[in-house]
């Protein structure tokens, strides 16, 4: 016994039993995470309020305001240390009344499924008939020119390209067509443009999203379902040169920016008083549902990280925040704010995490800042501990949009984006699909455990690899 306390001891006063010992209270703690996460998690229930009282939280919306309100009130109920409102200015569109679409040819007008994109303007009262060009990317619109482009509606059908497996990647190349197409269609004399939705289901949901028209002139624009997307490419293939038309009429407005918050939550913590972990998701969502996994799941998986470690009295060394970001979809607002408040209060952040692509069965995480040598660090000291919760893959990649400008402000933060499972999150993003019903409860709660794990050991050890 006297031989082996001297091993211990030998061993202890060298450094090399103290990563063990380290190791073995990280399993206990991560232990305790997941059984209050699993046993006692409140995200699920406060996702369906959010969703079925509250419902759609477009920025400058009525259910955005009450959304706030109530996020606020949440956390006060859990006793946070600190719980505030941080004021930011958001755009404020509206859809106005149900747009329409038909494929027009001689006689005949078939109708298809499909929605203004966001901040698009508005066609006459009387729509827009014009013939449609069919492209499938910016490249070709540039060698076409205004002289085949003016006049015409510009319709992008770029399908994703499934040959990725992680559908974020397919998602990032299409993206292009919806977010800069209309301008770039607008320069060369469009009058409107239709984008295919982007996703690799083939259903009838058309998909919303922001667009930007930069410096370009303002254009009417839509996206339409996947299925009508194939339906007017094989009427334009078929026509033998006669002229394919479609008939568009939208009712969005674009108001004045309104004031709305950030709502944001905070555990202060024991030992370092102006250092700060960030983990948040956007509380607003596009108007057409209940902005369920984009991004309710998100914001509720936030909170629900500084819930548990009170329920189970961890005391953090650094500040721990909670934030529900506004405006993500259709501005980036809150996440300019906060990087300019935190910033201006000469905070120092260690991390940011965000939340922001569902509530689906976790994965792991992305680092924004990672290099080789602290890839293989990150996971030599901690893919072990998080094997047995399958949330293990510690990867490159992007952090996400709202935390994206703290990386101008705090030139040590290390950006880390929560990947849960990918396949299912495009068949449901921004289309009347993302409601409460298509969220997973334990797939939801697995995910709040697994970022509140990595926010402990983070906490607990720093990210100096």
């Amino acid at each position: 016994m006297k031989l082996k306390i001297a091993v211990l001891v030998a061993l202890a006063m060298s450094g090399l039993y103290l990563p063990a010992v380290a190791q073995s209270t990280d399993s206990v703690m991560l232990r305790k995470i997941f059984d209050e996460a699993l046993v006692n998690g409140k995200c699920y229930e406060n996702l369906r309020y959010l969703c079925k009282k509250i419902g759609p939280r477009l920025s400058g919306s009525a259910g955005a305001a009450k959304s706030v309100q109530w996020s606020k009130t949440l956390m006060e109920s859990y006793g946070f240390d600190k719980v505030y409102l941080q004021e930011v200015m958001v755009p404020h569109w509206e859809r106005g009344q149900k747009e329409q679409g038909f494929i027009v040819t001689g006689n005949k007008r078939v109708p298809v499924a499909l929605a203004a994109l966001g901040m698009s303007v508005s066609t006459p009262a009387t729509g827009i008939t014009a013939p449609v060009v069919e492209l499938r990317s910016l490249k070709e619109l540039e060698a076409l020119g205004a002289e085949k482009i003016k006049g015409r509606i510009v319709f992008f059908n770029r399908p994703f390209d499934n040959r990725f497996i992680e559908t974020g990647s397919a998602y990032g190349t299409a993206g292009d067509q919806r977010n800069a197409g209309p301008g770039m269609a607008a320069k060369y004399g469009a009058v409107a443009v239709i984008v295919r939705s982007l996703t690799a289901a083939i259903d009838d949901f058309p998909h919303t999203g922001g667009t930007n028209y930069g410096n370009n002139p303002k254009i009417p624009a839509a996206a339409i379902s996947t299925i009508a997307a194939n339906k007017l490419s094989a009427m334009l293939k078929k026509s033998n040169g006669q002229p394919v038309k479609f008939f568009l009429k939208t009712n969005c407005r674009t108001l004045p920016d309104v004031l709305s918050y950030n709502v944001i939550g905070e555990i202060k913590g024991s030992d370092n008083s102006n250092k700060y972990i960030t983990v948040g998701g956007h509380l607003d969502s596009w108007d057409l549902a209940e902005g369920a996994h984009d991004d309710g799941t998100g914001v509720m998986q936030s909170a629900e990280v500084l819930r548990v470690f009170k329920a189970i009295a961890y005391k953090p060394k650094n500040n721990i925040r909670a934030v529900f970001f506004m405006n993500e979809e259709n501005g980036h607002k809150g996440g300019i704010k906060y990087a300019e408040q935190a910033k201006a209060d000469k905070e120092e952040h260690i991390a940011a995490i965000e939340t922001d692509e569902g509530g689906f069965t976790p994965r792991g995480f992305s680092f924004e800042r990672a290099t080789p040598a602290f890839l293989t660090n990150i996971n030599k000291q901690w893919k072990k501990l998080l094997e047995p919760y399958e949330t293990d893959r510690l990867v490159a990649g992007g952090g996400g949009t709202d935390i994206g400008p703290l990386k101008e402000s705090h030139p040590g933060i290390q950006l880390i984006g929560f990947r849960p499972d990918s396949q299912r999150y495009f068949d449901i993003h921004h289309t009347p699909n993302d409601v409460f019903e298509n969220v997973n409860k334990r797939e939801l709660e697995l995910g709040a455990a697994s970022i509140a794990s990595l926010v402990y050991l983070i906490d607990q050890h720093g990210l100096s690899f």
